[in-house]
């Protein structure tokens, strides 16, 4: 009844605008025009119109395309999304343009273009750019209750911002321990066992990397984080609502604290290393190097030359390791200009199992709706492996002061990694981090 209620809706609006305009040209047998836009330079793009059997191509444009509801998604996800606009367009008897933009630059682009009127409808993207999004006045509120049910509630809760939500999810992303069966054949019960086992391998000269978790040279702690949250530490604390507190900042709590001590004896242990960067955790965990890795399902490709499987960081000193999970989904512009196209093609076409799936082969991240993640997961143990670590984690904090954070605790780290002390690291950060806030 939507759908036919847009077409009504559409149809009107042709026909005022008709009414209004001399120039316009009034078309009531013609299919529905889909115009898919390419992006060839940060303010220009290579467009391709297409109406019925007639095409024209090169057609500058300047930020938003010229149709009925836009949409801004990455090379990745741009062809996936195309057929489902086709048949929104075709239904609904509008213009529908898929305008491919690279995803670093969706964000910062729709806070510009938006209030000018030139950004789009709708924007493919991370949970975690709500902060800026909305502080900016940029994104809208959507209405997902009656599709909520389908999506696992860690994914509805990461697009929560301030009790509203923003975004429709279609993939979950979060780290897992990664273990070498021919290694270690059984999974440690504890993180402790882990450490034991790692070390006694490298004593007698089976790997030399006992656990491949990257620290980029300095310290990593979106990687580190399980660790943290298992021994008692946080980020930010969280209201009633779910939504995070930058008033109560856990990294000097006792539980955070715990952790620098925890990780300085990591580190003096030789299980840790500040030497490890990405590529060196691929390398050491593909070539058999190390018997553990923590790492993400973008890892898990380079893997293919040994014997390995996912499953959750085991407990620390009796915690459970709570990783940070990472949520992409479309969200609705506060400018669109047609709010109600927008929300429907959302709503009723990107949230179908169909959808998601298409979305899942494209981009290789779990599904966020349970339908398609169970039927991937089904086939895929490790992705399996991935959702089940998931179900401990937490959406990485939307808010702006989460971009006050990631500094001050790098250097913490590569200070504990360098000798110094972990509990003045830790403490001198979270100072750092509540000046920046502050200011």
């Amino acid at each position: 009844m939507k759908r036919r209620y847009l077409a009504l809706l559409s149809v009107l609006v042709l026909v005022l605008a008709a009414c209004g305009e001399e120039a316009a040209t009034t078309t009531t047998e013609a299919e529905p025009t889909t115009t898919t836009v390419v992006e060839a330079t940060t303010s220009t793009a290579a467009a391709t119109t297409t109406t019925g059997a007639e095409a024209t191509t090169s057609t500058t444009i300047t930020v938003r395309a010229d149709a009925d509801l836009v949409i801004w998604a990455d090379d990745t996800r741009t062809p996936v999304i195309e057929p489902f606009a086709q048949q929104f367009a075709e239904e609904n008897g509008v213009t529908v343009a898929v305008q491919e933009i690279a995803f670093d630059d969706i964000r910062d682009r729709l806070v510009v273009a938006g209030p000018a009127g030139e950004g789009p409808d709708i924007i493919i993207g991370a949970h975690d750019w709500l902060g800026q999004l909305v502080s900016a006045g940029v994104v809208a509120p959507l209405d997902i209750s009656g599709v909520a049910d389908q999506f696992s509630e860690a994914a509805v809760a990461a697009f929560n911002y301030e009790g509203d939500i923003y975004g429709l999810p279609y993939a979950v992303e979060n780290i897992a321990l990664v273990r070498n069966t021919d290694l270690v054949p059984e999974a440690p019960a504890t993180f402790e066992e882990l450490v034991e086992t790692a070390l006694a391998l490298q004593a007698e000269g089976t790997v030399d990397t006992p656990l491949a978790l990257q620290e980029q040279g300095n310290g990593d702690p979106y990687h580190n984080y399980p660790i943290v949250t298992a021994l008692g530490g946080y980020v930010f604390g969280r209201n009633a609502d779910g939504s995070y507190n930058p008033d109560d900042l856990g990294i000097d709590s006792a539980g955070g604290l715990a952790a620098a001590e925890y990780f300085g004896e990591l580190s003096e242990a030789g299980v840790v290393s500040i030497d490890i960067t990405y590529d060196i955790m691929v390398e050491k965990f593909a070539a058999g190097d190390a018997p553990f890795a923590i790492t993400g399902p973008w890892a898990t490709p380079n893997f293919t030359d040994v014997n390995f499987v996912v499953e959750p960081i085991p407990p620390v000193e009796g915690g459970t390791p709570q990783p940070f999970i990472g949520v992409q989904g479309f969200m609705v512009s506060a400018f669109a200009e047609n709010p109600l196209f927008a929300s429907t093609f959302v709503l009723d076409f990107m949230s179908t199992k169909e959808a998601q799936l298409a979305l899942f082969e494209a981009g290789g991240r779990p599904p966020a709706q349970t339908d398609a993640f169970d039927e991937v997961a089904a086939a895929d143990p490790n992705l399996a492996g991935f959702g089940e670590a998931g179900q401990n984690g937490y959406p990485m904090p939307a808010i702006p002061e989460m971009g006050s954070v990631w500094q001050a605790w790098t250097d913490a780290y590569e200070s504990i990694f360098t000798g110094g002390d972990p509990t003045e690291a830790f403490t001198n950060a979270a100072d750092q981090i509540r000046t920046l806030i502050a200011g």
